[in-house]
This record gives C-alpha cells, sequence and structure tokens, in this order.
C-alpha cells in the first residue's frame, strides 16, 4: 500500500510520504487564492472549491478564511453554508449532508496521533472518517473529533468538544459534548407557528 492508501484505510502511514506533501502543498495554495479573493467574487470563489474540494454541492457557499489539510477528502453535500474560520483537517474522508449550517471557527479534526510516545515520535499518525448528516446545525467554535458521526437535524451548541457520535434528532452541548434533550414536537410546533408569522407578514 502507498502512504495516502494507509491513511485512507484508517492506517498508520507517514505524513511526509512526497506525495502526501504534495497534495498539502496543493491545498495550501488552493486556500490561499481563496482567502485572498474579492469577498464579492462568488464566480471565483466556487471555481476553486470545486477544484479543491472532493465534491461540491449545489448552493453551497464556505466563507474564507478556510484552511485544509488535502481538500480531496472532503463532500460536500447541497445548500451548505459554513461561516467564518473554518478548519477541515481532512486525512480521512469528511462528508458533509445536505442543508447543514456552521458557525464561525468550526473544526473538523480526522487526524489522530498514537498515544505511546515511542510511536509517536516516530511521526507515524492515522485519521478516522467524521461525517454530518442532513440538516445539521454546529455552532460556532465548536470542534469535532476523529471518528464521530452527527444525526440527522442535530444541533451542537456553541463551544462544544465532540468525542463521540451524536445521535439523530436532539440537542447537544458541552465538553465533552453530551446529548441535552431530544427535538419534540414541542419545537417544531413554536418554530412552525414563527415561520408563518413571518410568511403572513411578508404577504402584507
Amino acid at each position: 500500500m502507498t502512504e495516502r492508501e494507509k491513511m485512507l484505510a484508517g492506517k498508520l502511514y507517514d505524513a511526509g510520504d512526497p506525495e502526501l506533501c504534495a497534495g498539502r502543498d496543493r491545498a495550501k495554495h488552493l486556500t490561499w487564492r481563496y482567502n485572498q479573493l474579492a469577498p464579492t467574487d462568488w464566480t471565483g470563489r466556487t471555481a476553486i472549491l470545486q477544484e479543491l474540494l472532493g465534491h461540491l454541492g449545489e448552493d453551497s457557499w464556505i466563507e474564507p478564511s478556510f484552511r485544509c489539510d488535502y481538500g480531496t477528502q472532503i463532500s460536500i453535500g447541497d445548500h451548505f453554508f459554513a461561516n467564518y474560520d473554518c478548519i477541515f483537517l481532512d486525512v480521512a474522508p469528511i462528508t458533509i449532508g445536505d442543508h447543514v449550517l456552521f458557525g464561525p471557527r468550526v473544526c473538523l479534526y480526522t487526524a489522530g496521533h498514537p498515544t505511546v510516545p515511542e510511536v509517536r515520535d516516530t511521526g507515524l499518525e492515522y485519521g478516522l472518517p467524521i461525517t454530518i448528516e442532513d440538516s445539521v446545525w454546529i455552532g460556532g467554535s465548536t470542534t469535532v473529533l476523529p471518528g464521530v458521526t452527527i444525526g440527522r437535524g442535530s444541533l451542537v451548541a456553541a463551544g462544544s468538544v465532540v468525542t463521540r457520535d451524536i445521535p439523530a434528532g436532539v440537542i447537544a452541548a458541552g465538553v465533552p459534548c453530551r446529548v441535552l434533550r431530544p427535538l419534540t414536537e414541542v419545537d417544531r410546533a413554536k418554530w412552525e407557528a414563527r415561520r408563518r408569522e413571518y410568511e403572513a407578514g411578508r404577504e402584507r
């Protein structure tokens, strides 16, 4: 196996491998260009994201500044929005669904290092995938650690550190992040009423 194949398989790999160094250099150049573009150069930014990422869905947007390790392991669905200063370390796949919202400074870290210093000191590392399912909202300054899946429709409060899977349809928060409560029909009724009020106001 090549070092890249080991990396994507979740095995220990050498990050100093020339192919991997070239991949990171590519991402650095593309993200630098992305972050330098004029604020309203929507076409230019979309073109760079399409070149950088493994997949970019329709009507999806990342506010600069943005940084990633490779970009090629990141797959983003439709109607995604990430606010300022997000970092995605994609040594393993990062999969983001449709209608996902990220606050500023959300960090997705797939990269891991051996806990034993004698192995860690060799420079070997590994990665585990992160999956963010459809309609998730992650609040600002949240960190998601390797191997985590956040289930469909869930909300993760700002400042959380997500160390384990979060199920679908819940509100979670904290360091480490834990489920506070499920989203309920009371929540749905409240926000549907607010939406109807908004729509009625537009019709006047």
